[in-house]
């Protein structure tokens, strides 16, 4: 499937946006839910489980609250997706015009 002109602006905004909202946040934190999801992850990613698959939540269970997880993107990525938005909207704007 190809893009066209409408797709391409709307995807440069979506970018351009989402990369102003990491230029203007300094520090996401995740809620108790999504923080325990993410160690559930890593822990497994860092170290293969021999326990069955049925005991893992009682080992989550077992290990008691988790603080909440703060994320902090680094610098250059709102820039990189600002300038990435920016030039797919300019891009968008060379493309002729769908059905004309």
């Amino acid at each position: 499937m190809e893009f066209n002109r409408n797709q391409y602006f709307m995807a440069g905004v979506l970018i351009l946006l989402l990369g102003i909202q990491f230029r203007a946040v300094d520090t996401f934190v995740l809620n108790e839910r999504s923080t325990q999801f993410l160690a559930q992850r890593v822990n497994a990613w860092r170290q293969p489980q021999m326990a069955s698959a049925g005991s893992l939540p009682t080992m989550v269970a077992a290990s008691g609250p988790i603080a909440n997880h703060r994320m902090k993107p680094p610098k250059w990525l709102g820039w990189a997706l600002v300038s990435v938005g920016s030039v797919l909207i300019l891009h968008s704007l060379s493309l002729k015009k769908p059905g004309g």
